[in-house]
């Protein structure tokens, strides 16, 4: 047992044991020696955050004009709470309504964010991507209150937004001052948004197959200190999966702390390979080009499918003892264009273009793999879940784990698995299974 779940068990757990040290510098990387760079002063997770509210927020230095920003679920489950204990200060509430991380929502908020000084956003990815690029434009300070378990961002100094041309993307942002977690709100939540969160836990594994094959075989820069931080936390999830589809306070708790740590391993790295790979290239797909096809389901969701597909993908690959063959990189730009439209397409293969392969190319990394295969694929063991462990945790938890689970049209995802890797210039096992010719056979036996 964990020292963190064994004082948890006894009434007396401090749920931000190892955040506090990083964020307070004396966790220093074990290679460098040098402590992470963070722009925020404080994590609190608590069993409850009755009676605090306005001790957090006070710490935050906000300035004297605040602005709450939720939407009618998240003012409901917190921010009206928030609001009565700030009574006597100026606050204005700001709710959206059905609120979207995109171009002409933040434009909206711009404008009812003039004459704040900070701001006080309540809620998930959503809420919390758009009031940190708007507050971030003229550095305002801002801090969040999350109210459900379904995200890794809450940390992060980026924002995912949806620009005018329809494509999502991560732009730079601001890292809240403060993060702040009352975990029996957060376990009330609808069950649907832990599970989300534990889907984009899934990515681990996977992801970080994919950065170390491509770190072996390009020599692209790779980093251990990520894992190294949220590894005995993942396992204390993994061992309470089934609590985060009840709602269980350790359970949620858990999941936090691995989201929050994941978060934080951008602070040592600067990039955020470590937890988004091949499975978020999938899921930025749905979203960007499903249109009406989308079911409305959140991303950590499709992470968790999209993990699943990689890891059946990765493992078939690895479990042969001669590589894949790989041959010059083939992207039909007019198909490109047919899918995402013009605007997008020229965008994703200007990006493609940077890690396409010629023959030369193709055939320096068939030697080099012909040399490292033995070894990688026992290396790459080291990091594996199975397949089989990877579906059960994610149906004890209640998440997806199909397309069809998803609500997504089982050809399209197939789409999806496919095309995801020209949207990014990060080099996969979708790429390598493409350059071979595995990728499309591979994609039909997705459901």
């Amino acid at each position: 047992m964990s020292e963190i779940g064994a004082a948890h068990r006894s009434g007396g757990g401090r749920w931000t044991t190892l955040i506090d040290e990083i964020i307070d510098g004396s966790w220093l990387h074990p290679d460098t020696g040098k402590p992470a760079i963070v722009d925020y002063e404080s994590v609190v997770i608590a069993e409850s955050l009755e009676g605090r509210e306005a001790d957090l927020v006070a710490s935050m230095r906000l300035g004297d004009r605040l602005a709450l920003v939720a939407d009618a679920a998240t003012y409901e489950a917190m921010g009206a709470r928030i609001e009565r204990a700030l009574a006597g200060q100026t606050v204005t509430a700001i709710i959206l309504d059905h609120p979207h991380a995109d171009i002409a929502h933040v434009a909206d908020l711009r404008e009812r964010l003039k004459g704040c000084s900070g701001a006080i956003a309540v809620g998930s990815g959503t809420i919390n991507d758009l009031t940190k690029f708007v507050i971030a434009e003229d550095r305002r300070p801002y801090c969040v209150f999350g109210t459900a378990a379904s995200m890794n961002g809450y940390t992060s100094s980026t924002a995912s937004i949806t620009v005018e041309s329809g494509l999502k993307v991560s732009l730079p942002s601001i890292a809240p001052r403060g993060f702040f977690v009352d975990l029996t709100v957060s376990a009330e939540a609808p069950r649907h948004l832990a599970a989300a969160g534990f889907g984009d836990c899934m990515a681990r594994s996977v992801a970080q197959i994919d950065w170390w094959v491509s770190h072996r075989l390009l020599g692209s820069r790779y980093e251990q200190v990520p894992y190294t931080i949220q590894m005995a936390d993942e396992a204390e999830l993994n061992r309470r999966a089934a609590g985060v589809k009840t709602g269980d306070i350790a359970a949620i708790g858990y999941l936090y702390r691995v989201l929050t740590l994941c978060g934080l391993g951008i602070s040592f790295t600067g990039i955020s390979n470590h937890g988004s790979m091949g499975e978020h290239q999938i899921s930025h797909y749905i979203d960007c080009f499903a249109g009406e096809r989308h079911p409305g389901t959140l991303h950590g969701q499709q992470v968790g499918v999209a993990s699943l597909t990689l890891a059946r993908l990765q493992q078939q690959m690895l479990a042969s003892p001669t590589p894949p063959r790989l041959r010059a990189t083939r992207i039909d730009r007019a198909d490109m264009e047919r899918r995402m439209g013009p605007a997008i397409a020229a965008e994703c293969f200007a990006e493609v273009q940077k890690k396409a392969l010629d023959a030369d190319a193709a055939a320096q990394l068939n030697a080099r793999m012909d040399a490292l295969w033995p070894q990688l694929r026992e290396e790459c063991q080291a990091f594996m879940l199975p397949v089989a462990e990877m579906d059960r945790l994610l149906e004890a938890a209640g998440a997806p784990r199909t397309a069809a689970d998803l609500g997504v049209p089982v050809e399209f995802y197939r789409e999806a698995v496919i095309h995801c890797r020209e949207m990014r210039n990060r080099f996969s096992c979708l790429d390598l299974a493409a350059d071979s010719g595995l990728l499309d056979d591979f994609a039909a036996g997705e459901m």
